[in-house]
């Protein structure tokens, strides 16, 4: 299987028979550097990278097992602090100090793809999920797949300059790096589906998350969103070419 994750960020999927093992080939699209981190889930093999840093325009492939499961997303505002030499992001650090995440998941806010390869019934799922808030534009559009629901799903909108005053990330300059989900930004049981909110009968919309849905119907805004989001699946065995692109919204 091969997949490409190209940073400027949009997030491609096809699904090809007969390969062994997938390839997740990352472009950085935008006009500026994105260090893309990596995970893997428990129980998944982890990967020969989990962080590198990707210049306008450069591109790098990185091999998964078949049946793999994890997200990747795009760090930006990157460096290392002239003192102490420690590596550190504005948005999406993984907090491991190093242009590596080695096991270390992003920091909210950050715009996930998450993928789950050979998964139930040997079908592959992925989404684009805004639940933990959004920092760069991420959409996954499947080619070749042969899955009723493998369809295009994500965010192709920059969300930093529309993002709610009491949700808006700033950075140095006063513009919006980020935009936080109402969990972060609140922390009510109701606004992060926990506690006596804990169920899809009991969490429901919020204002803030209708924001993320109204801006990005096809990617998930909340916990419980599954019943709206867009996300797909093509047949497990037939190995998936991912790509995610990022792209250039200035």
């Amino acid at each position: 299987m091969a997949a490409h994750l190209l940073l400027s960020v949009s997030l491609l999927l096809s699904s090809l028979s007969g390969a062994v093992s997938t390839t997740f080939t990352l472009t950085n699209s935008c006009g500026y550097t994105v260090w893309p981190g990596l995970l893997s889930s428990a129980g998944s093999s982890p990967l020969s990278t989990t962080g590198f840093e990707l210049a306008p325009g450069e591109s790098r492939s990185v091999d998964a097992p078949a049946a793999w499961s994890g997200r990747i997303w795009g760090r930006t505002l990157c460096g290392a602090d002239p003192g102490s030499g420690r590596f550190s992001c504005a948005t999406a650090d993984c907090g491991s100090g190093a242009v590596e995440c080695g096991g270390g998941g992003a920091a909210p806010p950050t715009t996930l793809a998450e993928f789950t390869l050979n998964g139930a019934c040997g079908n592959d799922f992925y989404d684009v999920s805004l639940v933990d808030g959004s920092n760069l534009p991420v959409v996954v559009v499947p080619q070749g797949g042969a899955g009723a629901a493998c369809g295009a799903t994500g965010c192709l909108v920059d969300l930093n300059g529309p993002c709610p005053a009491d949700l808006k990330v700033v950075g140095a300059g006063g513009a919006g790096i980020a935009c936080k989900s109402a969990c972060e930004a609140y922390g009510r049981p109701q606004d992060c589906c926990s506690g006596d909110n804990g169920t899809p009968a009991t969490c429901q919309p919020s204002a803030s998350s209708q924001f993320f849905k109204n801006a990005c119907p096809r990617a998930y805004s909340y916990a419980y969103d599954d019943a709206t989001q867009g996300g797909g699946q093509g047949p497990g065995p037939h190995e998936p070419q991912i790509s995610i692109i990022n792209l250039d919204f200035d």
